[in-house]
């Protein structure tokens, strides 16, 4: 499998959710739910973007 390099607004806006995920899932109690997923999603979107040609 070969991987690319994600596309510079797509890391940008994947280390913003993963932030802010970590953020809202360490130091807010009643959104450490969606702070969770939040970053999963921040996650799955950089994985996305290093697999997926031009993303």
């Amino acid at each position: 499998m070969r991987l690319n390099a994600p596309t510079k607004i797509v890391f940008y806006i994947s280390v913003a959710l993963m932030l802010i995920g970590l953020i809202l899932f360490l130091f807010v109690a009643s959104l450490s739910a969606v702070g969770y997923w939040v970053t999963l999603v921040g996650g799955i979107l950089l994985a996305a973007a290093c697999v997926l040609k031009g993303l």
